[in-house]
Order: C-alpha cells, then structure tokens, then sequence
C-alpha cells in the first residue's frame, strides 16, 4: 500500500496535492517492474515537500553540489537491487520509500514554458520523482529513454499529454 505524506509551504496555494502525489506515484510505480508494491500489505511511504525555491536551492547545493535550485529532487532511501523484497522483510510493515521534493517557483516558470498547467507540470515531476525512488535514472541516454517511456505511460493514464513534446495553444 503507497501512502503520500505531503508538507505544503508558501507560496504553493492551497489544494489537494495529497491526491495529486498518490495518483502520479501508483501510475509511475504501476508501470515498473515493482508494481507489487502497490499491493503490498506493508505500508511504503513516499515523503513529498512542496516548498520554496531557496529550500531546493539548498538541499541541491548540499547533496548535488549543484548551486541553483531545481525542479524536483529525490532522495531514495531504499537500495533500488532490494525494492522487491523491501517489504516482505521489513520489521514493522512500513517502508521509507523515499523523499520528493517540488520547488515552487521553478515548477511555475516551466509550466509557463510547457504553456501547461501548474498541477500538470507538478503530476509530471512527481512521476519523474518517483521513478528515481525506485532507481531509474537518465544520465545516459538509454536510461533516459526507458524513464521517460514510463513517463508518458504514466501521465497518459492520468490523461495528461505527452511532456517531452512542446506545445504550442
């Protein structure tokens, strides 16, 4: 069973975001080879922060030594070789999947960009989000490929478009 614990900050409005983190998590996970987790009697969290973007600026800085803020940032903290029997092993039936973090203004000025809603621009990042909780990566090109295949499997699901092709409205 997923369960989505969500800390909102200023200046992301008021909304279900609660919501919005589930279904964007089981659509990704629901198209990877760890689908059982979404089944699973244990209780896997996933910790998702929509916060500033001097927040991600730091947590990028401090962990990417990157100096900019980001999109989103993910911190897995389950080995991705031991997903699978995370949570048969696990001690009290609950599993820290990992954490995503959202920064606001960066999310805006892309949505902007994408010429897409906010919320639209935010499913995506929360799919992308977790996708690397369970390990995918896109630093090499193969990789990049098979992650953003899911991705549009996933917001597809939900009914959104393909984010990889511009949009012109």
């Amino acid at each position: 069973m997923i369960v989505i614990e969500l800390a909102r900050e200023d200046p992301w409005p008021e909304g279900d975001w609660d919501a919005l983190a589930l279904s964007a998590a089981r659509a990704a996970i629901e198209r990877t080879p760890q689908g059982p987790l979404l089944t699973t009697p244990a209780r896997v969290e996933i910790s998702v922060r929509l916060t500033s973007d001097a927040e991600v600026h730091d947590l990028n800085r401090q962990y990417r030594d990157k100096d900019k803020p980001t999109n989103v940032l993910s911190f897995p903290m389950v080995q991705p070789d031991l997903i699978d029997t995370v949570s048969q092993n696990s001690d009290d039936g609950e599993v820290l999947l990992g954490d995503i973090v959202l920064a606001h203004g960066v999310c805006i000025a892309e949505a902007a960009e994408k010429n897409v809603s906010v919320t639209e621009h935010a499913t995506h990042l929360l799919v992308h989000g977790t996708l690397h909780l369970l390990g995918y990566d896109h630093q090499a090109d193969d990789e990049a490929e098979a992650m953003e295949d899911i991705e549009r499997q996933a917001l597809a699901a939900l009914g959104l478009d393909d984010p990889y092709t511009v949009r012109e409205d």
